[in-house]
């Protein structure tokens, strides 16, 4: 049997699997991740690319192959919503305060009348590897309530599942299951008291922020004593040495910079949780040491990146149930918490399951990021819901790099240890933590000089080291080499000074359980950060876990997507705006997760994350519709769980590469 040659860095496809030798197009993450806006107008206008049951695929010309390239600019989503809204109070049964003033209908019978017949959630029972894929158990006449056509008697409500109780009352597209109808024909709604109950703290989200401390922050009268307090003393430090640390240049090294300024005994020091400015005088000021900080013990532990767009809660959840044991929010932006955006202050929600969660910053400048970390662990410190701050000083991203902040930080190590000194004082016992790559520049790698500084001067609770620099985005390989080198050295300085060492994590390519450990082991890392891989197979935490490599199965992968589903559907709602939100984001895992070749299909082991895969069919129909990489095809996936797609409601996807036709609509 003569053997098919594929073109280097192709995905090592068994011979009886392929289509065609020829790779995917490549995937570009880094243009991708450039455009993050979900603001304006799209319009994909390119060809069809998708060769799968072809034998090849069209050649294109140059023009066409760079409109393939990159992303998909001002992606905008809109919100679907029913054709009759009805008031969220009354849909729940109690009375409107607005009443007949109220923007919503109060007319349950016609609310009811119009609203489209609920969806059917599948169980995990009826999930199948053979089309249709989800095999119905009910006869679909069978199930309709004869007054009200729009109940499912058959369905399950993820949320009510979930708590015992579903928030959405009437609106929700699960209805029948936590409704019922009296013989006078008025519906109910049903309430597992028990099991809300039980799971009161269990299934209740955490990091909810109040609209007075909004009204506040908008209104720049949110106290923040302690970064005031803090900025002080940069000013004097500043006028003693006639330096500004915003005149950093970014680009040009600063390390003969003074250190961060010392802290005084004589100024609050210690993060009170009171917003009470005179309960400021009455307390002891108490400075906060490095040594009684809480220690970050993780070292075995795996880590969940934090992740644009994709690390959202729901996401999250699915990789904890998987193992993932510590998670961090979406990068979010330290001016929009200061200006009360309520888009970034849900980026800090967090899932009780998350059981070592943190919050990751971005800026550019101690007064935005000090004050942001004060505010972050006065709101939610206390009541234990975060674990740690991150600042982010890795971000590549143009948008980011060139306000100073993400990787800039990398050239500005004097105020990038005035930043984390601050946060760190705000934040009391809760510690700071750093994601930084190895350089801003290819060939000017600076983070054996910084990681050092960080763990033994500025108090840094943990290191993350991505092993590229700014400029290789994702291109070429991560120098875990590198890396290495720069763990010795941090242990190097904390034996010098006499300090317990602090967890170190690497990042870069790791995609398989091989490649976990023998990372961990060759460079001396507690554990590596996991990204990309995570996106593309989220069971990677289960391989690292067992030490295997886990081929699963199409019909396992698909209980996955339904997981999703479910937690998405609890956390972003069950009316008909919260169903079409998890529709696109289960869209936007799934744009990683089609990349993804099973283990059973390749010559040889382990599989490498950049590897492109040439067109190949599955062991079975699912298996090859789970590889498509086709928007459309995602789409048709979502339907499975959410219904059809409404009309109005399109997916366009970050990556040109996966857009098909005009537009992918539903």
């Amino acid at each position: 049997m003569t053997s098919i040659s594929l073109p280097p860095g192709t995905a090592p496809v068994k011979r009886q699997f392929l289509l065609s030798p020829a790779a995917l197009p490549a995937v570009d993450d880094d243009a991708a991740e450039g455009s993050t806006a979900h603001t304006g107008t799209s319009s994909v206008n390119v060809v069809d690319t998708d060769a799968r049951g072809t034998g090849g695929r069209k050649k294109w010309t140059k023009t066409q192959k760079k409109e393939k390239r990159g992303a998909n600019k001002g992606r905008k989503f809109g919100k679907v919503h029913d054709q009759l809204e009805l008031c969220l109070r009354v849909a729940n049964g109690k009375i409107c305060e607005h009443g007949d003033e109220c923007r919503f209908t109060h007319d349950v019978d016609a609310y009811l009348a119009a609203k489209p017949k609920d969806i059917r959630f599948p169980s995990i029972t009826t999930i199948s590897d053979v089309p249709p894929f989800i095999m119905d158990t009910e006869e679909d006449n069978s199930t309709a309530d004869d007054n009200h056509c729009s109940l499912e008697q058959h369905t399950s409500c993820p949320s009510f599942t979930d708590s015992g109780f579903c928030r959405l009352g009437l609106k929700c597209r699960f209805l029948g299951a936590h409704a019922k109808r009296d013989a006078s024909g008025v519906i109910t709604l049903v309430e597992d008291e028990d099991k809300r109950a039980q799971t009161a703290l269990s299934a209740t989200e955490l990091n909810f922020v109040s609209a007075d401390t909004l009204k506040l922050l908008r209104s720049k009268k949110y106290p923040k004593p302690i970064t005031d307090a803090y900025l002080q003393e940069l000013e004097v430090a500043k006028g003693d040495s006639n330096r500004l640390e915003e005149d950093v240049v970014v680009g040009e090294e600063n390390f003969a910079m003074g250190d961060p300024p010392p802290i005084s005994s004589e100024l609050v020091a210690k993060r009170t949780g009171n917003s009470d400015l005179s309960a400021q005088t009455d307390t002891p000021d108490v400075p906060i040491r490095v040594q009684e900080k809480r220690r970050l013990n993780w070292s075995g532990k795996s880590y969940l990146a934090p992740l644009t767009t994709v690390g959202n809660l729901p996401f999250r959840r699915l990789c904890t149930t998987l193992g993932a044991d510590i998670t961090c929010g979406e990068m979010g932006l330290a001016t929009s918490f200061l200006t009360a955006s309520a888009s970034e202050f849900s980026l800090v929600r967090r899932h009780p399951s998350e059981s070592i969660f943190g919050i990751q910053l971005a800026g550019n400048k101690p007064s935005t990021l000090v004050a942001t970390a004060e505010v972050l662990g006065r709101e939610f410190g206390d009541a234990g819901g975060i674990d740690f701050v991150d600042v982010n000083c890795g971000c590549p991203i143009d948008l980011v790099f060139k306000s100073g902040s993400g990787s800039a930080l990398l050239d500005a190590p004097a105020k990038l240890g005035k930043i984390v000194t601050g946060m760190s004082r705000t934040l009391g016992e809760i510690p700071v933590t750093i994601k930084l790559r190895t350089g801003v520049k290819d060939g000017r790698n600076n983070a054996h000089k910084i990681m050092p500084r960080a763990a033994t001067e500025w108090g840094i609770g943990c290191i993350t080291l991505h092993g590229r620099t700014r400029q290789q985005r994702y291109t070429k390989l991560a120098d875990w080499e590198y890396i290495k080198q720069c763990v010795e050295a941090v242990r190097a300085k904390e034996a010098d000074e006499g300090l317990s060492p602090i967890p170190i994590f690497g990042g870069g390519d790791c995609f398989s359980s091989h490649d976990y450990w023998t990372n961990v082991s060759s460079t001396g890392v507690d554990g590596v950060m996991i990204g990309r891989g995570a996106l593309i197979k989220p069971w990677i935490f289960t391989e690292v876990k067992e030490h295997r490599e886990w081929d699963i199965s199409s019909r396992e992968r698909l209980q996955l997507i339904g997981k999703f589903t479910e937690f998405g559907l609890s956390h972003f709602g069950t009316d008909t705006t919260g169903v079409n939100t998890t529709r696109r984001f289960l869209c936007e895992a799934l744009s990683f997760q089609y990349r993804y070749v099973p283990i059973g299909l390749l010559e040889r082991l382990p599989a490498k994350i950049n590897d492109r895969a040439p067109t190949f069919k599955g062991r079975d129909e699912l298996e090859t519709l789970l590889a498509s990489p086709n928007s459309q095809d995602w789409v048709k996936i979502s339907e499975m769980f959410l219904g059809p797609a409404p009309e109005s409601w399109s997916f366009t996807p970050k990556h040109k590469s996966n857009a098909h036709g005009e537009e992918s609509q539903g």
